[in-house]
């Protein structure tokens, strides 16, 4: 177990949780690449008060894929407060607002390169887990009409990532998030992420990261075929 230095205040929070049910988007009969019906839970509303989180899902929210998305290991996903100025700025979006990017938790005070797989945070007495990184889809792009989105992100590392659920309850924005536990120092999301996506470290890595008992089982599966498909 390692715990955060002491004489290292901290003031890590959730600022605004969002929530959304599925919903139909139609086309609106464009050629637009963007321009076709879609179905999605994407578009995230903000949750004012208390809200549950239960082991799959927060109160109120649902995802229309249910193969890639939600779950036990994808029961919240959380991004950083720190990359909304910088994703304003360069998609000229000046009014791009908290809970863009699908997220359920947006969150201050931390970043990829500074949380771990496994790492256990409290908030108001509900645990979470960290499983593994957000994996951006095209639904990032159709949604803000911006074909390379998904790839920008998966490109700068700015994917924010999962919480799973190890304790439920009700949280609200601006509790803070306390560290409790830190089993794997050694892979931040930004890590995991370079092993994943832009395979750095190779198959030691990858076996490495494959091997990390925090992991969620979808990444697991998919550094094992890739271990496999080597072999032969």
């Amino acid at each position: 177990m390692n715990h955060e230095p002491p004489f290292l205040p901290r003031s890590d929070r959730i600022v605004a949780i969002h929530a959304g049910r599925v919903r139909s988007v139609a086309a609106s009969g464009g050629r637009e690449w963007w321009d076709k019906e879609w179905e999605t839970g994407f578009f995230k509303e903000p949750v004012a008060g208390e809200v549950f989180v239960g082991l799959e899902a927060i109160e109120g929210d649902a995802q229309a894929d249910r193969v890639n998305h939600g779950g036990p290991d994808k029961a919240v996903c959380v991004y950083a407060a720190a990359h909304y100025p910088d994703w304003r700025q360069s998609l000229n979006l000046p009014e791009m607002p908290f809970g863009a990017f699908g997220e359920n938790f947006t969150v201050e005070g931390l970043v990829e390169d500074e949380v771990c797989i496994g790492d256990v945070f409290e908030a108001e007495g509900v645990v979470f887990q960290i499983s593994q990184p957000r994996q951006p889809c095209w639904k990032l792009s159709r949604r803000w009409k911006v074909k390379d989105l998904s790839a920008r992100v998966v490109a700068n590392g700015r994917t924010g990532w999962y919480f799973r659920v190890l304790q439920t309850g009700r949280v609200s924005a601006g509790t803070m998030l306390r560290l409790r536990e830190r089993p794997h120092p050694n892979w931040t999301v930004t890590a995991a992420n370079g092993v994943m996506h832009l395979r750095q470290g190779g198959d030691e890595a990858a076996a490495g990261l494959a091997a990390c008992a925090a992991l969620s089982g979808s990444w697991r599966e998919s550094l094992e075929r890739r271990a496999a498909s080597v072999e032969e």
